[in-house]
């Protein structure tokens, strides 16, 4: 979709008249009847509005304009709550009342250019960009800032909803040169048979099977002296579960399976375009998990980048293998923060949802910190542990670790503590098990591809090292 400039969606506070929007939450929307009367109040009983979350109500002024607007918040007000009225209220400008929540006024601006995300790609009708409403924002609003974090947001989401057959390992390629281009970054890719060369066995065993050459993309970016920082995306495109075949409605989704991807360019791309003083590196593994007669198979023992060999106990569990490679790859070069973004597990969902990304971590500072960033950005975040009891039941018989355990229990740790054997040097890593999909709208959420976690690192990134 294309997105809308601030000029388009906000007004710098000068004073000017602008429609009233009053984000009540029951409380205040018993003060605000008492405040009130007359046909202002005869229309909101008419209209049944009652201040629960997600109610909304256009008050009439008797002359045929708008005479403000009522958003309920409910007992529990979402910060992001008025993304449901940008695409509902007609062209004008618009204010927030001065008793609004603060934490509604803080993300007012960033929910407001969510609220308009669209996904619309293969709509066949014409695209009119309609005239937009504006929301009055406080002079001082940062809103360069703002912009790029709906830049971020948009961009991932759009990767994410593209089916696979417009968003395999060669788009996905394109779509890091355009990166890259935009940000004067360095890229290099090794496709194919060149990962053998290059000691990345592991993410070709992944995608080999698929028509589409599975690829490494590397992109690089800042002062060779700043502090480094990398992030790594699991970018397999679409994942069939390899041999170990997945149920149709298992399989439904998986064009999100590059969801962890999607985000770290996502990131990456605020990162660079904010010019965080930072030394970033972006890893992503770029494969298709297909069914082929080239197929890697279950029992089949790999050798890694590493150096372990890695005994494979489901090919459906193929996004670690990719993470394993680039992890080693990253953690050579002793990082200051290495993160990882991958939709790894179902057990991560089991746990925790679809709203929360659970995270793992050794580095105590940095799990408080980045679940505080969580909360103050509305962009929820979970440590969960890296628990060693259990690194055992990555055992194999006649390889140096098998994959994935034969428990059924508490699959997302085992994978993390997989992933963890190929982190020696970086002290400071977090994996991040995210879900990267909407299962129900919500405000400035729409069903479909989310950018899971990307505010709250963000955020982290920007107080470190801003």
């Amino acid at each position: 979709m294309a997105r809308s400039s601030s000029a388009d969606l906000y007004v710098l506070d000068k004073g000017k008249p602008a429609c009233c929007i009053w984000a009540l939450t029951p409380e205040l929307f018993a003060d605000w009847k008492q405040a009130h009367s007359g046909p202002m109040l005869a229309w909101v009983e008419t209209a049944n509005f009652s201040a629960k979350s997600g109610q909304f109500a256009m008050m009439p002024d008797g002359a045929g304009g708008l005479a403000g607007i009522l958003l309920g918040l409910g007992a529990k007000p979402d910060p992001l709550a008025t993304a449901a009225l940008p695409g509902k209220l007609p062209p004008g400008d618009y204010r927030l009342a001065e008793n609004t929540p603060e934490a509604i006024c803080e993300f007012a601006p960033l929910a407001w250019a969510l609220g308009l995300y669209k996904f619309d790609r293969y709509r066949t009708q014409a695209k009119t960009e309609p005239d937009l409403p504006r929301l009055v924002v406080p002079s001082d609003t940062d809103l360069e800032r703002n912009d790029r974090l709906n830049e971020a947001v948009y961009l991932a989401r759009d990767l994410i909803n593209t089916p696979a057959a417009d968003m395999g390992p060669v788009a996905m390629e394109s779509e890091m040169r355009r990166l890259a281009e935009s940000h004067n970054a360095d890229l290099a890719v090794t496709t194919g048979d060149a990962l053998l060369e290059s000691n990345f066995p592991m993410i070709h065993a992944v995608g080999r099977a698929a028509a589409e050459a599975p690829r490494l993309l590397d992109l690089t970016w800042g002062h060779k002296n700043a502090p480094k920082v990398t992030l790594v995306g699991k970018g397999v495109c679409f994942d069939t579960g390899g041999l170990n075949l997945k149920p149709g409605n298992y399989m439904a989704l998986m064009k999100k399976d590059m969801g962890g991807a999607a985000i770290a360019m996502a990131l990456a791309g605020a990162v660079m375009g904010a010019g965080l003083p930072v030394r970033l590196r972006l890893l992503i593994g770029a494969v298709e998990n297909a069914i082929g007669p080239d197929a890697f198979r279950p029992g089949d023992v790999l050798q890694s980048h590493k150096g372990l060999s890695v005994e494979i106990g489901n090919t459906d569990a193929e996004g670690r293998l990719v993470l394993a490679d680039m992890l080693s790859l990253a953690d050579a070069e002793n990082p200051e923060l290495m993160i990882d973004f991958a939709t790894l597990t179902g057990a991560a969902r089991v746990a925790m949802g679809p709203e929360v990304v659970p995270f793992y971590t050794h580095d105590d500072a940095l799990a408080e910190k980045v679940e505080k960033a969580g909360v103050q950005c509305a962009d929820p975040m979970w440590r969960l542990p890296l628990w060693d009891g259990y690194d055992g039941w990555l055992d194999s018989q006649i390889a140096d670790v098998n994959h994935i355990s034969s428990s059924p229990m508490a699959g997302s740790i085992t994978a993390a503590l997989f992933l963890s054997r190929f982190v020696e040097n970086t002290a400071c890593w977090m994996h991040c098990d995210v879900y990267a999909w909407n299962i129900k709208s919500r405000a400035g959420r729409p069903v479909g591809g989310e950018a899971q976690g990307l505010r709250a690192i963000y955020h982290y990134l920007e107080e470190t090292y801003g």
